[in-house]
């Protein structure tokens, strides 16, 4: 299958479709709307392959600048092109409007779009929050410190305004995302207009009448705007077949990986490099899969430095707005900026690919248009670097050739992760501008296996070019601090600890709570009314409480029987996390757990100490919330009663360690503004994640205390934070739950561990020996299962994505649960998940190569007339 192209020197080729290797193996076919004037699909697109339950091929866009290198004066006259009939349409409306892009795909694309608008302010959605400022809201899971998808304007008014509204993806498949999109804000601020625009448009039919009976629903106007249009066609069968050829060429790749290591270098024509990660692998006959990292038997290219001298006050993209005004000094700007660039390249730069980052796309591309304006290099290209997996093959009909793999080098607040670079590997570039902004410039930007690394064999130079991270100014009216965290507070002179049986059914020694008492404060709300009201960015998870899950009497039994089950094999897990803690980190520690689900174990490490050393180690429980970190207070107390040398923080469990990272984070600031330093290594007594070095064990087994919530917790709620009850002086507050103190079982569950724990001592300190003299650095290998996961069930929100038989009865007892995905299988360690799961109408889904032992999937894009990634009506009981 080929097509005809036309060179830049008007000489018409004849070429692949690089759709084609797709097309001809699973039977896909673009088919044209047949609208007059409009470029062609196959001009436009190009096909791959991806793992994904819901859709396996890949809509590869030539003209984005993302994952196919294109000329940059190509890809910026697509989007302001784009804008040009945006501003045609609206006329007279036109000064009044705005442009919002989609991160990370379309930021560059709904920047050209606003350009082409001409006077309209721009703000793309990100992915990164920002220390200190508050969102204006967010389509996915708006108050998780992993959000998807935020809106951070720096003048809160930019979206409050009532003209036309202009909303730019790369690709118009469904319009869920867009209609999403527009239910939040138009519930926000409501608008008569609103402009959807993407490159290309292949809605179905009954996704285009959707969108007419959206728009009648609301009543405004939503026109929509592409470059093309039409539809794909997918052969019945085509998802599973399209799964298995995936499937079939990573397996593949494997064994080639595995070879290349094998031959110590040396690398057998068509092969993956040795040591690479290769995305694909050739099926019998078929083509190579492209080098997937640097390692190649070319020397490394070296690697320069280019500070821009970019304007002052200038953002480096739409982040959190983009005037007029900044327009205008960055067109002014780019002459000169263009004339460094080019000095830093020297005489002869040759073929130039300008690299963008994730987010970062339009600063590097008119950078690179700018480049390639001034004629300083022979020819220049540009694409960016993606957070999106896609297999790579290496053959003219496929869209994406290579692929290079590399960590994330920002310090994503979702952690880390693989990043990935198509296209570039095998493409023959003489250098590589790889455009950072210096949020990014980090240690992993330039290790061994960074992105800098990468990219050396396979160019002959690579300058690294950073612009400066914007960040918005306080007196702008948006909340902005210096630092993510409230600063520590001098005065006043904080309360004692709160303790049982005044506050908690634990007995007085056994825990202090550095929280307060919130009991006669009205927090709880119906589950799926604050799933709504946080997945609409209108509400943070910490402002109330889930109502308490009150236990059947055949939940109750279950609970009971896990216990009896597991008692000795949690005894063993508190030994071992206890005497590593007592051996590596201090003689007499002081146990600080994270409330609630640590301070059963806190409660237990106590209880061994006492029981095995006779030690009476001091134990506190406090408040930790996601995106607001730990309770600056309690360390301020716990600083002035304790030497912070001897502080242990410590939790239940790890999922995909989000609270791990909080913590480390939210201790750092903490350093920052003057604060002691505390260790924020956290201790736990299950680690399936591995994203700690110590713990009790690195199985994901039920620990029976997360069954359940305040009732083996001590009677005690999660934890509260809301301006208007929690004050610069006080603690974070908690409700004491006195009233379910006929279903409390908090001391018996400690009480049933600890009777186990002379059976278990001698195993235990066979196990601390081993232990100690191990590797136990954290390799979240976790992670990555959690970015596949909500890559294949499309749910693309790894916050909505909870590992582990912890989390996964989180999501049963406390949100709305999607489904359940279950190692094929699992015992008895999964009853109570299969009990919970029934009685909410949530199916359990048994899979295989499953590195926990369940995964909890959160309903994505929640209301409660929502529908799911499947379609289906989200049901609860």
């Amino acid at each position: 299958m080929s097509r005809l192209l036309t060179t830049e020197k008007g000489k018409t080729i004849d070429a692949v479709w690089s759709g084609t290797w797709v097309a001809e193996r699973l039977g896909v076919r673009l088919e044209e709307a047949g609208e007059p004037g409009l470029p062609r699909l196959d001009e436009l697109l190009g096909l791959a392959l991806r793992r994904n339950p819901k859709r396996a091929h890949l809509l590869v866009s030539q003209v984005l600048g993302k994952h196919v290198p294109q000329s940059p004066r190509a890809v910026y006259a697509a989007g302001h092109g784009l804008g040009e009939r945006v501003r045609a349409l609206l006329g007279d409306e036109a000064a009044a409007a705005v442009v919002l892009g989609y991160a990370e795909t379309a930021t560059g694309l709904g920047h050209c779009v606003a350009d082409g608008l001409g006077a309209a302010p721009y703000l793309h959605s990100t992915r990164r929050p920002v220390p200190g400022v508050e969102p204006a809201g967010g389509f996915e899971e708006a108050h998780s410190h992993a959000t998807s998808h935020l809106l951070l304007p720096e003048d809160p008014k930019l979206l409050a305004g009532s003209g036309p509204l202009v909303l730019v993806d790369d690709e118009f498949s469904t319009g869920n995302t867009v209609l999403n999109t527009i239910r939040d804000l138009h519930a926000r601020h409501p608008r008569t207009h609103y402009v959807v625009v993407a490159l290309v448009d292949m809605r179905s039919p009954a996704d285009r009448e959707r969108l007419t009976a959206f728009a009648a629903e609301i009543g405004a106007r939503v026109d929509l705007i592409a470059l093309a249009s039409g539809t794909v066609h997918l052969p019945e069968g085509v998802l599973a077949k399209g799964q298995a050829l995936v499937e079939e060429y990573e397996r593949q790749a494997e064994g080639a990986q595995a070879a290349g290591a094998q031959a110590a270098g040396a690398q057998a024509p068509g092969a993956p490099a040795a040591g690479a990660q290769a995305p694909g692998a050739p099926a019998p006959g078929a083509p190579a899969p492209g080098v997937s990292d640097g390692a190649s038997a070319t020397p490394a290219a070296p690697v320069g430095r280019v500070v821009l001298d970019w304007p002052a006050g200038v953002p480096d993209g739409g982040r959190h707005g983009f005037t007029p005004e900044h327009r205008a000094r960055l067109e002014a700007a780019l002459p000169a900026l263009a004339r460094q660039l080019a000095d830093a390249l020297g005489a002869e730069p040759g073929r130039v690919l300008v690299l963008g980052n994730e987010e970062l796309m339009y600063a590097p591309l008119r950078l690179a248009r700018a480049l390639e304006e001034s004629g300083a290099a022979a020819e220049v290209r540009f694409s960016t670097t993606t957070r999106s997996p896609v297999l790579a093959v290496d053959d003219p009909g496929y869209a994406i050739r290579s692929r290079l793999v590399f960590p994330a080098h920002d310090a994503p607040a979702d952690g880390p992760g693989d990043r990935y670079a198509y296209n570039v590997a095998g493409a023959g570039f003489d250098t590589v501008v790889a455009v950072a902004d210096t949020h990014g410039d980090t240690g992993a930007l330039h290790a061994p296996d960074g992105l800098l690394a990468r990219l050396a064999p396979h160019a002959g130079r690579v300058l690294l070019a950073l612009v400066p991270s914007y960040a918005p100014d306080s007196s702008s009216g948006v909340s902005v601090s210096s630092d993510r965290r409230e600063p520590i507070m001098p005065e006043p002179i904080l309360p004692e600890p709160l303790r049982g049986p005044a506050f908690s059914s634990y007995a007085p020694e056994d825990c202090g709570w550095l929280l307060q008492d919130l009991s006669g404060a009205a927090l709880e709300a119906p589950t799926e009314e604050r799933e709504e009201a946080i997945q609409a960015g209108g509400a943070h998870y910490a402002e109330s409480l889930p109502v308490e899950y009150q236990p059947s009497p055949q939940y109750q039994e279950l609970y009971r029987s896990a216990l009896t089950a597991s008692a000795a094999r949690i005894a063993r897990a508190v030994g071992t996390v206890t005497e590593t803690v007592l051996a590596e980190r201090s003689p007499s520690p002081v146990l600080v757990s994270l409330a609630r689900a640590g301070t059963p174990v806190g409660v237990l490490m106590r209880r061994w100490a006492r029981a095995r050393h006779g030690l009476e180690l001091p134990h506190y429980a406090v408040s930790i919330v996601r995106g607001r970190g730990i309770d600056p207070n309690a360390l301020r107390w716990l600083a002035a009663h304790h030497d912070p040398a001897d502080v242990v923080f410590v939790d239940g469990w790890t999922g995909k360690g989000a609270i791990t990272r909080e913590l480390a984070a939210a201790l750092e600031a903490h350093r920052e503004a003057g604060g002691p330093g505390f260790n924020p290594e956290i201790v736990v007594l299950a680690d399936p994640g591995s994203c700690v070095s110590t713990y009790g064990t690195r199985e994901d087994f039920l620990i029976p205390s997360a069954c359940l919530n305040s009732t083996v917790s001590g009677l005690i709620s999660r934890t509260v934070l809301r301006s208007d009850l929690v004050g610069p002086a006080d603690f974070h507050g908690a409700k004491f739950y006195r009233e379910l103190a006929g279903a409390d079982v908090s001391t018996g569950f400690i009480d049933t561990v600890a009777a186990r724990f002379d059976e278990v001592a001698e195993a235990v300190g066979a196990e601390v020996k081993e232990l100690l003299a191990a590797d136990r650095t954290p390799t979240w290998e976790g992670w990555a299962a959690v970015e596949r996961i909500s890559e294949e069930y499309g749910i693309h929100d790894v916050n909505l994505v909870k590992p582990g038989v912890g989390e996964t009865t989180r999501v049963l007892l406390r949100r709305v649960p999607w489904k359940i995905l279950a190692q094929r299988g699992a015992g008895a360690d999964l009853d109570h998940v299969r009990l919970l799961a029934e009685q909410r109408g949530v199916p359990v889904e048994e899979v295989d190569g499953l590195p926990y032992t369940c995964v909890g999937l959160i309903h994505p894009r929640f209301t409660r007339g929502a529908t799911g990634a499947d379609g289906k009506a989200v049901t609860s009981k």
